[in-house]
C-alpha cells in the first residue's frame, strides 16, 4: 500500500489531477472561515472558544446541530459565507429523486437520451429556489441566533449582528445563494478534473474538518476533565477499539454483496465460439448507501429549521422542535421508519428486475433453475427485497449507533459524551467517509492498473460503494495549478499577516 501512494506521483495525469482536488478543497475551507458581512466575527469567536472548552453540545438539539454543522463544514457556526454549505442541493436532489418516481412526465424523461441532463438543470434551479428560502430565513434568525440549531447560548456572548436591517438581510441573501451556487461550481470541477464526486467530496472534507475538535472534546472529557480517572482512561482505550471495529464493519457491509451465477450459451459467429462461460451479477447488500439517512435526517430537520425560523417563541412550535431535534425516543423511531422506507423506495426506483431480466435475455444469458422473462424477473426482486431488509436493518442501526455511544461513559463520568464525538462511530458522517474514500481509491487505483503500477491491493481491485465514475473532463493544466496554489498561498499569507497585526 505504502507503494501505491509513492506510485501515485509517478503517474502525471493522476498527480496532476490530485493537486487540482486539494486546491479546490484549501478554496472549500478558506471560504468557510469568512464571515458574512455586518456579522460580528468577535462574538462568533468567544462562543466557539467557550463551546468547545465547556465540551461541545449535548442532548435534544445537539443531532440537528452537529448535522448542520457537517454539511456546511462549520459555516452556520462561523456566519460564513458557505453558512447553508451544500444542504440546498441535497434538498433538491432529494425532491427530484421523489419527483422522478411519482411523475410519469419526468420518469419518461429520465430513460431518454439527454434527460439526466435536463434533470440535472432542474434540480439546480430548485436548489437556487430553496437557497433563497434558507438563505432569507438564515438572515431573519440572526437578530435571534439562539434559536439556530448549533448556535444556542450564543446571545449572551454579545449582538451577533449591531444592524440587522433590510440592507443586511437583502446582503445576506445575495452572499449565501452565492456561496452555495460557488460550492456547487467547485464540486462539478472536482468531478470533471479531479478525483472522485466533487459534491460528496466536498462534504466528506467538511465532515474532517469537526475531527480535530472532536479529539480535543474527547481528551477533554475523559483523560484531564474533573470527572476523568481510571476508568475514563480504560473507557477511551475502549472507544478507540470500538471505533475500529465499527470502521470495518462498515466496510464490510459496504462491500458485500450477493453474487448470482448467470451462464451464457454458446454461440458460434463464423470460426469463434462465443458465450459458454459463466458470470456473476453482483447484488449489494446496502444497495442504497447512505442515501436513506441523508434523505431521513434531511427531512427531519427541515421542520425544525422553518419552525425555529418563523416561530421562536410558540410553545407548540417548541415542542415539536424538541421531539424532532434529535436525542429523544421519538426522533430515532420516526427516523428508523423513514430509513426503512427510503431504502426500499431507493432500490424500487434505481434498480429494475424486469429491465435486466430483458437484458440478459437479448444477450442469451440466463439464471441456472430460473426460467428466462418474467420468472427471472421475480427472482431478482425476490433476492433484492430480501438483501434490501438486511441493508435497512445495518443503516438503522449506524443510524442510532452514536446515541448509544453517547449514553456509555453515564456510568463512569456521570454524563454523556457530546454528539460531536459519537458522531463519528455511525450515522451519517461515518458512512459517507467510508464510501467517498473508498470511490477516491477505486479510482486511484484505475489509474495505477492501467499504467502497471502496483495498487492498494495486489490480490484484487477495491471495489468502491459509487458507480458514477466521472472524470470526464480534461484534467486541468499545469499552469492552471500552478495559479490556484499561487492565489491560495497569498491568500494564506494575506490571513497570516492580519492575524498578526490584530495581535499587536
Amino acid at each position: 500500500m505504502i507503494s501505491a501512494f509513492a506510485s501515485t506521483w509517478k503517474v502525471p495525469e493522476l498527480r496532476e489531477r490530485i493537486l487540482f482536488t486539494l486546491a479546490i478543497v484549501v478554496i472549500v475551507r478558506l471560504g468557510v472561515h469568512v464571515t458574512l458581512p455586518g456579522v460580528d466575527a468577535s462574538v462568533i469567536a468567544e462562543y466557539l472558544a467557550d463551546k468547545q472548552k465547556s465540551g461541545g453540545d449535548s442532548g435534544p438539539g445537539a443531532a440537528v446541530g452537529a448535522m448542520l454543522g457537517f454539511f456546511s463544514g462549520g459555516g452556520l457556526q462561523k456566519m460564513g459565507v458557505f453558512a447553508l454549505g451544500i444542504m440546498p442541493y441535497i434538498s433538491a436532489s432529494i425532491m427530484m429523486q421523489l419527483m422522478t418516481a411519482v411523475v410519469p412526465k419526468l420518469s419518461k424523461l429520465a430513460r431518454e437520451d439527454g434527460g439526466r441532463q435536463k434533470i440535472n438543470q432542474y434540480t439546480r434551479v430548485i436548489t437556487i429556489i430553496i437557497a433563497l428560502v434558507q438563505g432569507y430565513l438564515l438572515a431573519i434568525s440572526l437578530k435571534n441566533p439562539g434559536n439556530i440549531p448549533g448556535l444556542q447560548g450564543i446571545s449572551k456572548f454579545g449582538e451577533v449582528v449591531p444592524d440587522h436591517g433590510f440592507v443586511f438581510i437583502a446582503m445576506t441573501v445575495l452572499t449565501i445563494v452565492t456561496g452555495t451556487l460557488l460550492l456547487m461550481w467547485l464540486g462539478d470541477q472536482i468531478t470533471e478534473r479531479g478525483l472522485g464526486n466533487g459534491i460528496s467530496l466536498i462534504i466528506t472534507v467538511n465532515i474532517i474538518s469537526a475531527l480535530p475538535g472532536a479529539l480535543v472534546i474527547t481528551w477533554q472529557t475523559l483523560v484531564s476533565g474533573a470527572d476523568a480517572g481510571v476508568g475514563a482512561a480504560a473507557f477511551l482505550v475502549f472507544l478507540v477499539a470500538f471505533l475500529i471495529f465499527v470502521i470495518a464493519a462498515v466496510i464490510a457491509i459496504t462491500q458485500a454483496q450477493r453474487r448470482i451465477a448467470v451462464q451464457y450459451a454458446k454461440r458460434v459467429m463464423g470460426r469463434k465460439q462465443l458465450g459458454g462461460q459463466t458470470q456473476y451479477l453482483p447484488l449489494k447488500v446496502n444497495y442504497a448507501g447512505v442515501m436513506p439517512i441523508i434523505f431521513a435526517t434531511a427531512i427531519l430537520s427541515l421542520p425544525t429549521f422553518v419552525l425555529s425560523s418563523a416561530f421562536p417563541t410558540a410553545q407548540w412550535s417548541q415542542n415539536i422542535q424538541n421531539a424532532l431535534a434529535g436525542g429523544g425516543l421519538t426522533y430515532y423511531l420516526v427516523a428508523g421508519l423513514m430509513i426503512f422506507f427510503f431504502s426500499y423506495f431507493w432500490v424500487a426506483t434505481m434498480f429494475q428486475p424486469s429491465e435486466i431480466s430483458e437484458n440478459l435475455k437479448r444477450s442469451g444469458g440466463y439464471i441456472p433453475g430460473v426460467r428466462p422473462g418474467k420468472p427471472t424477473a421475480e427472482f431478482l426482486d425476490f433476492t433484492m427485497t430480501r438483501l434490501t431488509f438486511a441493508g435497512a436493518i445495518f443503516l438503522t442501526i449506524i443510524f442510532i449507533l452514536p446515541w448509544i455511544v453517547s449514553q456509555m461513559p453515564r456510568g463512569i463520568i456521570g454524563k454523556e459524551l457530546p454528539f460531536l464525538v459519537t458522531s463519528f462511530f455511525g450515522g451519517t458522517s461515518l458512512l459517507i467517509l467510508v464510501g467517498v474514500l473508498l470511490d477516491m481509491m477505486r479510482q486511484v487505483e484505475t489509474h495505477l492498473l492501467q499504467r502497471h503500477y502496483d495498487g492498494f491491493l495486489r490480490k484484487g481491485k477495491i471495489k468502491g460503494r459509487y458507480d458514477r465514475l466521472k472524470n470526464t473532463g480534461e484534467r486541468a493544466s499545469g499552469g492552471t495549478i500552478i495559479y490556484l496554489w499561487a492565489f491560495i498561498a497569498a491568500l494564506i499569507v494575506a490571513a497570516v499577516s492580519y492575524w498578526i497585526y490584530q495581535g499587536n
